[in-house]
């Protein structure tokens, strides 16, 4: 039994690389496509009216380097309202929002502050925002969101290309602070994979679409359809992109669009910003996971299948390869000295097999993730460098392995927090810089 519970996570582990090669090669596909696409701001046949919503709680130090960025964008003024939500704000977000917003060169746009005392964290204030908009279609920046100037543009752009099953689109967003220190490179390096790898991976294979947290619209009367965002959603963008995968429409990608966003430079900052995002997950994926078993479609099954298995097999074949490695390893030292200790992981007593095994499966997974960095870092200009590729071998030894603890932590939190009945969706901060 225990040899064939070992074969289990060996079986698991070669699937989840598989499942990391097969949208790979969807990512490189995707950028053979696009690779020779020249990027043209031509006029639209028409521009439907956009509300772009930020969302911001104590962001006094980057809300306005944000509002500027937004009340910049190149889309026309007629066409756009601004609602920053200074949400249960004890700084000073509001004033400096207000600030940018009152100058000259801004007197055309229609740009408003709200300040909101309300509850339900990031997911409130959208549903709070979706009863005033007027907006045709919903656009989310958070506070530390500055999109490119073209970024609605290229959004709106992607959703009239089929406005009938294209309900939303979302952009890729980008580190700002990429070069801060070794914490925030190594995030760079994660976000350039996730949404130039695995989000046009999937969208080139499946026309599959997620929503992030910000950099995205959706039509507002779809939305309302809906019943807006889930009350006490920890991640409520994945929590939409399930609900609007289940009706058969589709949340495109815009793959021009781009958006700058601060990430946490301490790692304390980071561990608790991610365990939310773990946490969130997971309660998306339990509360979807009865999918894999209804009459829902297909692309609904294969995401509750992914995420499934991402988020809980994997995980775990990971977390027990990991233990059966180290375990073998400090056994076979110890055998050295005392040449009667048997390995306690082996397929057949007494071998060394197993720990080669493992050992495989450990150079093919450090393998897989230098080649998923340098392949996307190839489809970004002055991304590709001698320093990127040491980079990535550091982070799979040190940045990566931390979201193993995270997602362990995470399990045992949800668990906790449904115990003792606590309150999940409260805004959790994540500390800004001044840059």
């Amino acid at each position: 039994m225990t040899e064939g519970f070992q074969i289990l996570t060996l079986i698991s582990i070669w699937l989840s690389i598989l499942f990391s090669l097969v949208t790979l090669w969807g990512g490189v596909l995707f950028w053979l496509k696009h690779s020779k696409e020249i990027a043209k701001i031509t006029p639209l046949e028409y521009y439907p009216t956009v509300s772009i919503v930020v969302p911001a709680h104590n962001e006094e130090a980057v809300i306005q380097k944000t509002s500027k960025a937004i009340l910049n964008l190149n889309y026309p003024e007629d066409k756009v309202e601004i609602l920053i939500f200074a949400d249960n704000c004890t700084d000073r977000t509001a004033e400096l929002a207000e600030a940018i917003g009152n100058r000259t060169e801004y007197q055309k746009r229609q740009f408003k502050v709200i300040r909101r005392t309300g509850e339900g964290g990031k997911s409130g204030v959208l549903n709070d925002a979706l009863k005033m908009i007027h907006g045709d279609y919903l656009c989310v920046y958070d506070a530390d969101a500055m999109p490119e100037e073209n970024a609605l543009y290229f959004l709106i752009k992607k959703v009239l290309e089929d406005p009938e099953r294209y309900v939303a689109s979302f952009g890729r967003n980008k580190t700002r602070n990429a070069k801060q220190n070794f914490l925030t490179s190594c995030i760079n390096l994660e976000i350039v994979v996730t949404h130039r790898i695995q989000h046009c991976g999937v969208w080139q294979l499946f026309k599959i679409g997620r929503i992030p947290g910000t950099n995205f619209v959706i039509k507002t009367a779809f939305l309302k359809e809906l019943g807006g965002f889930r009350s006490g959603a920890l991640t409520e963008d994945t929590d939409l992109s399930f609900t609007i995968l289940g009706t058969g429409k589709l949340i495109a990608l815009a793959h021009n669009s781009e958006a700058f966003q601060q990430e946490p430079e301490k790692l304390k900052d980071y561990y608790y910003q991610r365990l939310r995002w773990a946490k969130g997950n997971y309660e998306v994926v339990i509360n979807n996971f009865r999918h894999l078993f209804d009459h829902s479609n297909w692309r609904v099954k294969l995401e509750t299948f992914y995420m499934s298995s991402i988020f809980f097999w994997f995980n775990a074949a990971v977390v027990l390869s990991d233990i059966f490695f180290i375990v073998n390893i400090i056994f076979a030292v110890i055998k050295i000295w005392v040449p009667t200790v048997e390995m306690p992981f082996t397929f057949t007593a007494g071998n060394l097999l197993l720990s080669q095994v493992l050992l495989f499966n450990w150079l093919l997974m450090i393998l897989l993730y230098v080649l998923q960095i340098s392949v996307a870092a190839s489809t970004q200009f002055g991304q590709v460098t001698t320093r990127q590729l040491w980079l990535a071998v550091a982070s799979y030894f040190t940045y990566s392995q931390l979201f193993i603890i995270i997602s362990i932590n995470a399990v045992w939190s949800s668990i906790d927090d449904r115990l003792f009945h606590r309150e999940a969706t409260k805004w959790v901060k994540t500390k800004r810089f001044t840059d």
